[in-house]
């Protein structure tokens, strides 16, 4: 039999406040101290006579295999698995190109809106009505770029462009850099659109060392002559570039490279200011900072940490998306785990839940912090409570 991941202590915690009970009035019908109770479910008493654990049952209302943890199946995130499977099928179509075309097109300026509402749609952090929307949005796409190729560019670049950064989202990295390679194919010969493909190919390739290349020089071909005199669209895309450059650095282990590029993305950050979103960018001086957490992140965590307590006192936070936020606080929760601040990381996950749910009920990502949160000793009761709920740990 496999070792269960839930001490005994931890699912009596769990299940104690989920009957509502404070551990005096548990502790009073069982017959025991509040301090031994506290000890059980920190793990420091172990429960060994099968008359307590009986008692224990009794008194939470459940069986007794519950209690120990045996009855329990983890639950499938059947629905994800099937929408990305309609995303991989909707890329794999070409219809457009044998010719296949539909006897309506869709009007390009009602195609544009439903590809911009889409992104709004990402930037909070809507995942499941995205995995729904993408595949016939995809099939508009490609259809309105087979009938009126330049006209619809630009639509065409952006709904890939979300498909990518949806597809990073839910952990496809092979299909994510599918779609930003369509993308990149068809912002050829535009720098603009090109700069935009390039940041998702980016997030795509992020464990790919070469990707920081193929960022840099687009970043360096959207780059205005003088800073000073660079309107706020190219120092947007250029600075989103670099952030992207540097995380791939930060990956690859050359901190001082990602340093670097943080840095020379700050300077173009502060001419842009905060609130705006430049070709769905996001790009500002607190989304600077908040890479630097994530660069910092990938070597030392007690520096993510330091950094992310600092940012978190900008004003900028609040100008940020729900998805950057979200997704920012689960990148925050690891560096807490890392430096043993088990709380604080439970804290972190549950604003990131709070904020945006998607990211900790949908986004893989998510999913595996919140057990790893929920493992550790000393775990908040919220977070065995959330994974126990998300299927990831057995009560």
């Amino acid at each position: 039999m496999s070792r269960d991941p839930v001490p005994i202590g931890r699912r009596v915690a769990y299940l104690r406040v989920r009957r509502r009970m404070s551990q005096q009035s548990f502790a009073d019908r069982l017959g025991k101290s509040k301090s031994w109770v506290d000890k059980v479910e920190r793990g420091v008493r172990s429960l060994e006579r099968v008359s307590t654990i009986r008692d224990i049952a009794a008194v939470l209302r459940v069986d007794v295999s519950t209690l120990l943890g045996r009855d329990a199946q983890p639950a499938e995130p059947v629905a994800r698995s099937e929408g990305v499977a309609r995303i991989r099928a909707a890329l794999s179509t070409y219809d457009a190109a044998l010719g296949r075309l539909a006897r309506r097109e869709p009007a390009s300026n009602e195609l544009a809106g439903a590809v911009a509402h889409a992104w709004t749609s990402y930037q909070h952090a809507r995942y499941p009505y995205l995995i729904e929307q993408l595949p016939s949005l995809l099939a508009d796409v490609q259809r309105a770029h087979a009938h009126e190729p330049e006209v619809a560019r630009g639509t065409v670049v952006e709904a890939y462009r979300l498909t990518a950064a949806l597809l990073v989202k839910l952990d496809e990295p092979g299909l994510a850099w599918l779609a930003a390679d369509r993308a990149m194919s068809a912002a050829t010969g535009d720098r603009v659109l090109v700069a935009c493909a390039a940041i998702q190919l980016g997030q795509a390739l992020r464990a790919t060392p070469r990707a920081r290349s193929i960022l840099l020089a687009a970043a360096y071909r959207i780059a205005p002559r003088d800073f000073d005199t660079g309107t706020p669209e190219e120092l947007s895309l250029c600075g989103s570039l670099l952030v992207q450059a540097a995380l791939v650095a930060a990956r690859s282990g050359d901190e001082r490279g990602a340093a670097e590029l943080l840095d020379e993305a700050a300077e173009l950050a502060a001419r842009v200011g905060e609130g705006h979103d430049h070709h769905r960018t996001g790009f500002g001086p607190t989304a600077v900072e908040v890479a630097r957490v994530a660069a910092a992140a990938a070597g030392d965590a007690g520096e993510a940490v330091l950094r992310h307590e600092k940012m978190m006192t900008r004003s900028g936070w609040r100008w940020l998306s729900v998805e950057q936020r979200a997704a920012h606080l689960i990148d925050a929760a690891c560096a807490y785990l890392h430096v043993d601040e088990v709380g604080k990381a439970g804290h972190a996950l549950t604003q990131a839940d709070h904020i945006a749910p998607a990211e900790i009920r949908h986004r893989p990502a998510g999913r595996e912090m919140v057990a790893q949160v929920a493992r550790a000793p000393g775990a908040p009761a919220t977070i065995t409570q959330l994974a126990i709920t998300l299927g990831v740990l057995r009560p």
